[in-house]
């Protein structure tokens, strides 16, 4: 199964400044972070940010925070605690009209067509914030690529961990090129040269 651009959201998760100061990687991981956020801007794919305790740790980094249609302060680790899911899965819109006026088949394909199910996350750290996030999500039955090298702990076992866990519940493993590529699925794709241009 390949990503899709139409059906995608991301969510950034938690790469506030006193955090990453621990982080394991933290410039190349704020790097594939921002990567994917431009992208996703081109493309047309929503991007949520995430914020844990930011009265003390601060806030995401303004480049990236900028790109975020909304960010989300929170004090649960679990992003899916304060909410996360009713952005990611807004309430569907009553048809306009009458409601006969389609088959209820047809009615039940527009809106499963409006929805945007397969959630790419990226985040630190790992094996806290973004696996409880990640693991909710699925709960929730959404579609869950986690982008190993966009995301970190403070050390590699608990990052490493935290992947083995995630890939036994059903989340995608991916890198940041693999979301870009499938993304654009095409060198004829009108952005493609943009899109390559964040990775050269």
């Amino acid at each position: 199964m390949l990503l899709q651009a139409e059906l995608s959201q991301l969510v950034l998760v938690d790469y506030q400044a006193r955090l990453m100061a621990a982080i394991h990687e933290a410039p190349q991981v704020l790097a594939n972070a921002l990567r994917l956020a431009q992208a996703a801007r081109h493309l047309q794919v929503p991007v949520f940010g995430t914020e844990q305790n930011p009265s003390r740790l601060g806030e995401n980094p303004p480049d990236i925070k900028a790109l975020c249609q909304r960010t989300l302060a929170k004090m649960q680790f679990s992003a899916v605690e304060e909410g996360l899911s009713e952005w990611l899965r807004p309430p569907e819109k009553p048809p306009a009209g009458n409601a006969r006026s389609l088959p209820k088949h047809l009615q039940k394909q527009m809106q499963a067509a409006q929805q945007r199910s397969s959630i790419v996350l990226a985040g630190c750290e790992t094996h806290v914030c973004l696996l409880q996030t990640a693991l909710q999500l699925l709960e929730d039955e959404f579609d869950v690529w986690v982008v190993t090298d966009a995301c970190s702990s403070r050390t590699e076992r608990n990052r490493d961990a935290a992947f083995d866990r995630l890939a036994g519940a059903g989340a995608e493993l991916v890198t940041t090129e693999m979301v870009l590529f499938e993304w654009l699925r095409s060198a004829e794709h009108p952005l493609f040269k943009t899109v390559q241009a964040l990775i050269k």
